[in-house]
């Protein structure tokens, strides 16, 4: 006889929604407190070497994505911004698993704190260049896009929810059993 699946766990979403703000509080506060520092000390134009070469820090201004991609469109991007937020938010709703909101509340840091810069910074409302300054085995992206910690954020929020989704760790803090899963596939 199979065992029924566990359901949504019952209670508030507190806990959960308290860590997925938290969570974005500090991203979104390191990030600009991080940008910040670096339009004060860092000049366009002369990297710092760091770690011996493994870590540049180069101060840029990007008006796309990665690799300034998109740049001719800055706009589009507070705006699907916007529908990142709204979704986390309405996530927000249902969320009880607090995995899941370390990862949306990554997400949410990471799309506020550029959003900050698309908003507020040169040439002007949205469409103000995000700030860059980290970049890996070489100063100007010659092995991987100059990011940022709002980047940085998006990207482990990403990759840890593929990662509980993968795992069968479901938001409303229940969990599916992969295995049986592809076991049940498998014998059908």
């Amino acid at each position: 006889m199979d065992e029924p699946e566990p359901g949504p766990r019952p209670g508030f979403t507190g806990r959960a929604v308290a860590v997925l703000g938290a969570t974005a509080v500090i991203a979104v506060a390191l990030d600009q407190w991080v940008k910040w520092l670096s339009t004060e000390n860092l000049d366009e134009g002369n990297p710092v070497r760091i770690l011996g070469g493994l870590v540049y820090l180069s101060l840029l201004r990007n008006s796309g994505a990665a690799f300034s991609f998109g740049s001719d469109h800055t706009w589009v991007f507070p705006v699907i911004t916007l529908i990142v937020i709204g979704w986390i938010t309405w996530m927000a709703t249902r969320l009880r698993s607090v995995p899941w909101a370390l990862a949306l509340g990554l997400v949410l840091g990471g799309a506020l704190g550029n959003l900050i810069d698309r908003l507020f910074r040169a040439p002007g409302f949205l469409h103000g260049h995000v700030v860059d300054m980290i970049s890996v085995f070489g100063p100007y992206a010659e092995y991987f896009a100059v990011f940022n910690i709002a980047d940085s954020c998006l990207s482990v929020g990403v990759v840890l929810a593929v990662l509980l989704e993968l795992t069968g760790r479901q938001r409303d803090g229940s969990r599916i059993s992969v295995r049986r899963s592809r076991t049940k596939d498998v014998a059908e």
